[in-house]
């Protein structure tokens, strides 16, 4: 199993990262947030070990830009902070446990084969809306068992709206997941990424749908009056 540490104390990383391989865990560090943010995005670790207190991007907002992006890894958060509000905030902002500093390092064992026995048993592999079909996996779309292609944006969006068919997305949550790295760019830019996938949606009876003032959801097509 595939883990990344993000912790920003060098002994404290090299420490945790040791006992864990020791337990046959496959360990990768990470001591800062735009760092850990990439190789979340990447998609190739099957859990992440998320201190909050880390340089050039909170933990908070890691774990906000994560689940808006619709990656459903498992994240574990372990910080010092330890507070009831803390807690609240951290599992509020998408995180799957939260264990506090100091911690016992059999109880993080524990919580962490917890959370893979959960995404084994109860996470869905796949996602589907109409004839279109995303496999969480390999993050690669399908209609029906035709592979589609897709640029890295038209991906990104899709994978936001297909992660609840039928319920709206809004407008600037999907501009953070299509531009997560552009702060200038303008809002307008993600009707031009829409317009790009409804062409390439045609086939797979499926349809992006524009909700004026609330944003956009994707839903099977309706059928159509001859």
């Amino acid at each position: 199993m595939k883990i990344l540490l993000v912790e920003d104390d060098a002994d404290m990383s090299k420490a945790l990262a040791r006992a864990l391989d020791k337990r046959g865990f496959q360990i990768t560090t990470c001591a800062d947030g735009a760092s850990a943010f990439r190789q979340i995005r990447e998609e190739t670790n099957d859990l992440v070990i998320l201190d909050l207190n880390i340089p050039s991007l909170d933990g908070l907002h890691i774990l906000q830009r994560t689940r808006a992006m619709s990656i459903g890894v498992p994240i574990i958060v372990l910080t010092a902070r330890g507070a009831v509000g803390d807690r609240v905030a951290g599992l509020n902002a998408g995180a799957d446990d939260y264990l506090a500093k100091p911690f016992d390092l059999e109880e993080l064992e524990a919580r962490i084969h917890a959370q893979l026995r959960r995404k084994g048993n109860g996470e869905e592999s796949m996602q589907k809306c109409g004839k279109l079909r995303f496999e969480r996996s390999s993050g690669a779309f399908y209609n029906g068992e035709e592979p589609l292609e897709f640029t890295p944006r038209e991906q990104a969006l899709l994978k936001a709206l297909i992660a609840r068919p039928g319920h709206a997305v809004n407008r600037e949550r999907l501009l953070q997941v299509v531009f997560p790295d552009d702060a200038n760019v303008q809002v307008e830019a993600i009707e031009v990424v829409i317009h790009r996938l409804r062409k390439k949606l045609m086939a797979t009876q499926t349809e992006i749908m524009t909700l004026r003032g609330v944003g956009y959801l994707l839903r099977p097509q309706t059928a159509r009056q001859t």
